[in-house]
């Protein structure tokens, strides 16, 4: 089991820059495959990127360009770039670690105008 630990949200401006942390813990799976999804209201969670154990990275098309995603080995910690913020991007973010089914609870991220 993999436990997950998200931080790093709060309020931002749009236009500004958000980077959000995902900590894991316990055993993770040496394929690892990290996704961070958004949750807006109203819409169903989707997955916003990925990064797999060779740091390959992929993006939703509406991501590409402003999101960023990178691991930290010696932190077993991954991360989300976000630059600039604009409102679309308010809603929950939630990591998650692909073949242990394992999710975090998830951190909120309001955009103000």
């Amino acid at each position: 089991q993999v436990q997950l630990v998200e931080s790093g949200g709060g309020l931002v401006q749009a236009g500004g820059s958000l980077r959000l942390s995902c900590a894991a813990s316990g055993t993770i799976p040496s394929n690892y495959i990290m996704g961070w999804y958004r949750q807006t209201p109203g819409k169903y969670r989707e997955l916003v990127g990925s990064i797999t154990h060779t740091g390959s990275t992929n993006y939703m098309t509406s991501a590409k360009g402003r999101f960023t995603i990178s691991w930290d080995r010696s932190l077993n910690t991954v991360y989300l770039q976000i630059d600039p913020v604009t409102s679309e991007d308010t809603g929950v973010y939630v990591c998650s670690e692909y073949w242990s089914r394992s999710w975090g609870q998830g951190i909120q991220v309001t955009v103000s105008a």
